[in-house]
């Protein structure tokens, strides 16, 4: 009788005071800091990263090209991941409680879905982009405009918000499951269950763009191969410097593809196992335990500091236009129309 008041008496919940409260998993001071360094960490770099990616992109009419502005919508939907999903995960997160009202709890979820698929929806223009930028490098301008790009924005926007808020927000994801959610529903709790027609929709739309991604790279990286090839084979025929106007363009656009593809590898990674375990989860009852739900949902969130990161390695013009900024030159009256490809490194 001692051990078992004893036990109950250790139970900390969400609300005290509340009937039907959620349990609330405590941890001792040292754990906790360190989550909140580790999450909030991850939302600093998705909105500050991602803020100066859109500032940079939409600053320098230098980069006002149809890739770049696919970029700097992707980078929107990062911010946005990180100012309007990630601050408020790290607190459900490390507090195992929701504190933000019931009406934010369906906001969340909606934002998450939206930002989240709007990314892959982005990626996915992106390879197509890119494909035809490496193939046909000369066509390209005539083929994928600043129009298209813009097409291409629109609907990435429109499905995704159109599909999380038509699924989430109605309470649609619950139909069919409703005595599984009354089970699982607690004061303090945030969760969005979907049944199994709308998990395996959630998976299409997914695995559809996933698989035109993955293709559409090979097919990149096989013309990349020949292209280098060719180039290989004429270089004793003629000098570096007179290398042909169409062998650089190719260089150039060879290279953007390979840096996007690491974007596009780097977003497989962090959403493929949560989006398997989501599908596992609307078969098998929702058997994934807590805290392995936690991690794969933030290496999803982790997915939207990434992109910042990789432009910041691999692309000099990044690197000069966040010189430019930090050194306060941004603020001339001319700086918008700085060459920031000039003092770029050869392209390998």
């Amino acid at each position: 009788m001692v051990n078992n008041f004893s036990q109950a008496e250790a139970v900390e919940l969400c609300y005290q005071n509340i009937n039907g409260s959620c349990v609330k998993t405590s941890y001792t001071p040292g754990p906790r800091a360190i989550l909140y360094a580790v999450l909030g960490l991850g939302a600093v770099l998705a909105v500050f990263g991602n803020l100066l990616v859109i500032i940079v992109i939409l600053h320098f009419k230098q980069l006002h090209t149809p890739t770049n502005f696919l970029i700097a919508s992707l980078a929107c939907a990062d911010f946005l991941v990180g100012v309007t999903v990630m601050p408020f995960s790290t607190v459900r997160s490390v507090e195992s409680c929701w504190y933000f009202g019931d009406s934010y709890c369906k906001f969340h979820t909606c934002f998450d879905t939206s930002f989240c698929f709007a990314s892959l929806f982005h990626l996915c223009c992106i390879s197509i982009d890119r494909y035809i930028a490496v193939t046909d490098p000369l066509a390209y301008p005539t083929k994928f405009t600043v129009s298209v790009s813009g097409i291409c924005i629109v609907l990435s926007w429109f499905f995704s918000v159109t599909y999380s808020f038509s699924i989430f927000y109605t309470g649609a994801n619950e139909e069919g499951i409703e005595d599984l959610v009354v089970a699982l529903t607690c004061v303090g709790g945030c969760q969005a269950p979907l049944n199994q027609n709308w998990v395996l929709l959630c998976f299409l739309l997914f695995f559809i763009p996933t698989v035109v991604m993955v293709f559409i790279y090979g097919k990149i990286f096989l013309v990349a191969k020949y292209q280098a090839r060719k180039i290989e084979s004429t270089a004793s025929q003629a000098q570096c410097s007179s290398e042909s106007y169409k062998e650089r363009v190719a260089k150039r656009e060879r290279k953007a593809a390979k840096t996007l593809g690491i974007a596009v590898a780097a977003f497989l990674v962090s959403w493929l196992p949560y989006v398997i375990d989501a599908v596992i989860d609307a078969y098998m009852n929702f058997i994934t335990p807590p805290y392995v739900y936690e991690i794969l949902v933030w290496c999803v969130y982790y997915n939207s500091a990434m992109n910042p990161l990789i432009y910041a390695f691999f692309y000099p013009w990044f690197r000069k236009a966040i010189k430019l900024i930090i050194s306060g030159q941004v603020l001339r009256v001319d700086s918008s129309t700085i060459n920031i490809f000039s003092e770029e490194a050869d392209i390998d």
